[in-house]
């Protein structure tokens, strides 16, 4: 087992060619899977990929054009290099057609495969926090582990059948055991006979030193932060209170044709997409409490957020998400806007819902800092409990996915992690109340 990691790629657009660049990518979306441009699914290590077109805007502060501008995001499963040469060897001339419409690209002569390497690795960006589910879980897991599951249901259909049995009527242990069997029988179900590998322990020593190492800047600075802490709460509240309400602005809320442009893309599949790009409030303060607030999500998705969901505190009674896949937060443009891209379950309405009933304080901690975001308290407060101003910024912010690519569509989070469980738990020793428990979860 390896661990996951996430490449974005973001460069501008020459300024004629972004409707000409907008119908390649089309092309790509009508067959995601397997276009003759990037057909994703050849590239086994790739959980999710995108394609993003940032439509030029205006700077409100500077009163400059920020231009058009590509962003190309994949979470993967490491080692990142092994991905990136197997891109522009397999899709260079994918890349060649997408590309070519941005600045700077390798002229025709030029476009090799180490040009069309050194061009992604010198455009790309490096995500301010980055989440991912579960650690640990490659695509190749997550497929073979659904595929355990739907072959195991299929025996037991048969064995059920065989014995004149329901499911609630058979002895446990004795299924149990037929099921291990079964396996056993199988050679495509080899692989289920030995528990999920871990991360190398190279990586693991890595990441420990990098959590104590982390949480000890952490205390330092928050030592150190700590006699200024009346400041800064003051400035925050004043902040808070001058920070003008959304509902001044006239066309906060979209209007009903860009709701149903936006919500073509979605509700395809088990999964969704969502990405959303805004400018950040103006002056050294806001920007400065994003950044640090950016390092410990990141830093709380790495180590503790990282096996299954984001915001659980048991000690505090928090209940988190489980909903979300991977999802990046990329500050762009010299620190004027912030990127967020996810990739969930379930629709953005339940989406939205889920986040705002249980980790609003989270959301709160993230966006706050964004232009029209819902009047904060104390930072954690108020917000995105503003219910329907907090839905309608955050559909006026979200911009069109031009190429969405789920590797495992029809697997939710949930089913995911319970596939995990059953592979888990196949060859285990369980008592008869765990026994129980285990066949329930198929």
């Amino acid at each position: 087992m390896t661990h996951q990691e996430t490449f974005t790629v973001i460069v501008p657009i020459k300024p004629d060619q972004v409707d000409d660049l907008r119908a390649v990518l089309e092309t790509i979306q009508r067959n995601v899977r397997h276009n003759d441009l990037i057909p994703f699914a050849r590239f086994p290590q790739v959980h999710f990929a995108r394609f993003v077109i940032l439509e030029a805007v205006i700077d409100p502060l500077r009163n400059t054009t920020i231009p058009a501008s590509l962003a190309f995001s994949s979470c993967i499963d490491a080692p990142l290099k092994d991905y990136l040469q197997s891109l522009v060897k397999m899709a260079g001339s994918g890349l060649d057609q997408v590309f070519s419409h941005c600045q700077s690209y390798p002229p025709p002569p030029q476009r090799t495969v180490s040009s069309r390497l050194a061009y992604l690795r010198k455009h790309s960006v490096k995500s301010q926090a980055f989440y991912v589910n579960t650690i640990g879980r490659t695509v190749q897991q997550i497929r073979q582990e659904a595929d355990l599951r739907d072959k195991i249901e299929h025996f037991l259909d048969q064995y059920q059948q065989d014995h004149n049995q329901t499911h609630n009527s058979a002895d446990a242990t004795a299924v149990r055991r037929a099921i291990q069997d079964f396996v056993r029988r199988e050679p495509a179900l080899s692989w289920a006979l030995r528990p999920a590998p871990s991360p190398s322990l190279l990586w693991r020593i890595r990441e420990k030193l990098h959590f104590l190492g982390s949480l000890v800047v952490i205390l330092l600075l928050g030592l150190i932060f700590l006699p200024f802490a009346p400041i800064f709460v003051a400035i925050l509240r004043w902040k808070e209170e001058t920070d003008p309400h959304p509902q001044q602005n006239p066309n906060f809320r979209l209007s009903q044709f860009h709701r149903l442009h936006l919500a073509q893309d979605e509700d395809f599949f088990s999964q969704n997409q969502f990405s959303v790009v805004g400018f950040i409030k103006p002056g050294w303060f806001r920007y400065g409490t994003l950044r640090v607030i950016l390092w410990l999500i990141n830093f709380a998705a790495r180590h503790v957020f990282n096996n299954g969901d984001l915001g659980t505190v048991p000690l505090l009674k928090l209940s988190g998400v489980d909903t979300i896949h991977f999802a990046n937060w990329i500050v762009i443009d010299r620190g004027r806007r912030e990127l967020f891209i996810s990739n969930y379950d379930g629709s953005l309405e339940d989406y939205m819902n889920d986040f705002i009933n249980k980790v609003a304080w989270g959301l709160n901690l993230a966006f706050s800092h964004g232009v029209d975001y819902p009047k904060t308290r104390w930072l954690v407060k108020g917000g995105a409990r503003d219910e329907q101003i907090y839905k309608a910024v955050l559909r006026k912010y979200q911009i069109r996915t031009q190429v969405w690519y789920p590797a495992y569509p029809d697997l939710s989070a949930i089913n995911i992690s319970n596939n995990a469980q059953i592979r888990a738990g196949l060859f285990q020793p369980l008592d008869t109340a765990a026994t129980q428990a285990w066949l329930s979860r198929l």
